[in-house]
Parts: structure tokens; sequence; C-alpha cells
């Protein structure tokens, strides 16, 4: 009977969700027009939205386990589904999130991306390409204090699978000095399918690893602390 419940939660939650998403959007446009604070607001409301009707609609709760510094940290994060894209404007205060050049290359959304604080990332693209990033990535952290956000694995992956970390992270997380706080998080299992499940979603601050250490171990850590949940 549970199952059977979740395809009409699952619905009325795509409705709910979307609909409204279209009204932040329409906000959204019309604060980019004005203050570059208004429309980082409006992506917060939409986040919080997001939350809203995961609690009513579906009857999933999101928990964090652990303590995420506030100020500039990297924050290193796996990534199951589209829930933890949504909702890292919910999870911490303005982060900035690499992302990759092909995200930044969608008429609008790059626009929009870059006025919230995405940094775009381009792979193989030269030392010019890597000091536009790094420079924007510092004017993040350091001018305005905000967290740093990356999917070192590069992109969604399937429930279950731990792929190795994408070389671009390690040299960033040289340049950028910070201290990494690794989270795993088990959206997977209920979010990432068409019906969706009740449930607890759970990010787990799983380790914190100071900056400077060498490539191996800062890699180590990283990839055994995001994939906490496969291992358990």
């Amino acid at each position: 009977m549970e199952r059977l419940l979740d395809i009409p939660r699952s619905i009325a939650f795509y409705v709910a969700f979307y609909l409204g998403s279209v009204f932040v959007i329409g906000a959204s446009a019309v604060a980019l027009l004005g203050s570059t604070e208004a429309f980082r607001w409006m992506v917060d409301r939409w986040a919080r939205w997001h939350r809203l009707c995961m609690r009513v609609l579906l009857g999933q709760t999101v928990r964090l386990e652990g303590e995420i510094p506030a100020g500039p940290v990297f924050v290193a994060i796996k990534h199951e589904s589209y829930f933890e894209a949504i909702d890292l404007a919910r999870l911490l205060h303005r982060p900035g999130v690499f992302a990759k050049s092909e995200l930044m290359r969608i008429p609008i959304w790059g626009l929009v991306g870059d006025r919230y604080g995405l940094v775009e990332v381009q792979r193989d693209q030269g030392a010019k390409a890597l000091r536009h990033m790094m420079a924007a990535a510092k004017r993040l952290s350091g001018e305005e204090g905000r967290p740093l956000v990356i999917f070192p694995e590069g992109t969604r992956v399937p429930l279950g699978t731990a792929p190795p970390l994408q070389s671009g992270f390690a040299g960033i997380y040289k340049l950028l000095g910070l201290p990494v706080v690794a989270i795993a998080v088990d959206s997977g299992r209920l979010y990432h399918r068409w019906w969706k499940r009740p449930g607890t979603i759970t990010y787990k601050v799983v380790d914190l690893i100071p900056p400077g250490l060498p490539r191996d171990q800062a890699e180590a850590r990283v990839h055994a602390a995001i994939n906490h949940y496969n291992a358990s």
C-alpha cells in the first residue's frame, strides 16, 4: 500500500513544485533587473519551497548529522540526485558552486548562474581558464565570505556507485587553501526515482580535512568520506 501511495504523492509533488518554480523563475527574472541580493534571496525561497513540497507532499524530511563551519570552507559532497543540487541554497548560506562549463553555456541559465555565484569549470582549457576560475572562486570565498561547493565525482552518479574523483579536484583544493568539509548524502534511495518514497534524507559530515595535504591523501579522504553510505 505504501508503494501505491508513492505515485499520487509524486504527481502532486511534481505539479506543486514545478508550478511554484514557474512563479519563482518569473520573480527571479524581475529581481535580476534589480539587485543581485534580491535575486539570491529569491533562489533561497525556491530551495525552501522545494523542502516544503518534499515534506508535505512526499513525506520526506531532511537531516544534517554534524556541523558545517560557517564562512569560507570548501564543501565536497556526494551527488546522487537532483535533490542536493536544488537544496544547496538551503543547506548552506549563499554557496558558490563549481559547475561544468556546459551548464554555463545554456542561454539565460549561464547569466542566472553567474549572478548567483556559480564558478565555471573549464576542463583542459589551459592556465588562463584556470586563473579565471580561481579568481572567481577566491572572490566569493575571500571577499564575500561564502562557502564553495563541488561535486568531486564530477556529476550525478547512480546509487551505490563510487567512481574516482575528477582530476581537477586536487588542483582546486591546493590552490584554494581552504579546509574541506566532506559530506555524504543518501538521497538516491528516496528521491532519484520517478515515484519518490517517503523517509529521511541525511547529509552526514564525515570528515573535516585541513588544507595543504598531499594530493593522494586529500583525494583518498574525500573519496572515502562522500561514499560513507556505500561503505555502510
